[in-house]
């Protein structure tokens, strides 16, 4: 019988003042699903997490049980039952020769090779059986005829010349979800949205007229560097605004967390989105 891999996906705000189009996801063998899932509704339950977990509701009052909730995430990141990826592409890198047709669908071509290369899906049956695929993608925020042929797309997965004979995936296979009911997606939302704060340069943000930062903007930045301590727990020398060493061949497969930098084959480079 073939592995089966279930990938949640998820994306964060489209346009950033330095960094942008971000997209996350988490890769959960078929195997460790029911302890995995187990183990994070668990958590939620004991800190009294009843609503959906999102970077968008960290507060001061909720700081302490979001990083119990984190390190119960990374602890089976840790454990090698949950793969975690982030890729996102830097505005200084300025992408040159798009189309009109490629410009419109720039959200689904950076998805598209988000889920075709990040998990590194051709190393994941080195004996040359082919591992099923499962994608559980948080709702796409396109039209249905638009979401409709990307879902195609990904069904196309299997006839690349990377991932034939390697990959298998079934039409009904390929699911939008509703992160409320999907624990694992909402863990990778807090993830995906602490690093889209940091390199944005969010937690350096005061209101108008403010001295100081507001309380829920410094809950954001600890929540962040609890989040970055526990991969660099993975990676001493991690860099959270890089691609992640090491990335050639079946490393992309087999390290369980990782950033990709999304460099455009054609581009330029614009200072100006450099950070000062």
């Amino acid at each position: 019988m073939a592995k089966e891999a279930i990938i949640y996906a998820d994306e964060s705000e489209n346009r950033g003042k330095y960094f942008s189009n971000f997209f996350g996801g988490a890769l959960v063998l078929s195997t460790d699903l029911a302890t995995v899932v187990g183990q994070l509704n668990t958590a939620k339950d004991e800190l009294n997490l009843h609503k959906e977990i999102k970077w968008s509701r960290v507060t001061k009052n909720y700081l302490d049980k979001y990083k119990a909730m984190m390190d119960v995430f990374f602890d089976l990141i840790m454990a090698g039952q949950i793969k975690v990826r982030i890729m996102f592409t830097a505005n200084r890198h300025v992408p040159q020769g798009l189309t009109a047709e490629q410009h419109y669908n720039k959200y689904f071509l950076l998805y598209y090779q988000f889920l075709k290369h990040a998990f590194g899906l051709q190393y994941a049956a080195p004996r040359g059986e082919p591992i099923r695929c499962r994608f559980y993608l948080d709702d796409l925020p396109h039209t249905r005829e638009r979401s409709a042929q990307f879902k195609g797309f990904l069904m196309g997965l299997q006839r690349t010349s990377a991932l034939r004979g390697r990959v298998i995936v079934d039409p009904e296979q390929i699911t939008e979800i509703d992160s409320h009911e999907h624990v694992i997606l909402q863990c990778v939302d807090v993830v995906l949205g602490a690093v889209h704060f940091r390199l944005n340069d969010k937690h350096k943000v005061k209101s108008p007229g403010k001295r100081i930062r507001g309380k829920r903007t410094i809950a954001k930045h600890k929540l962040y560097k609890h989040i970055n301590a526990r991969i660099r727990a993975i990676y001493p020398y991690f860099n959270v605004g890089i691609t992640t060493g090491g990335g050639r061949g079946v490393d992309r497969w087999k390290h369980p967390y990782r950033h990709w930098l999304f460099v455009p084959e054609k581009h330029e480079y614009d200072g100006s989105y450099e950070k000062p």
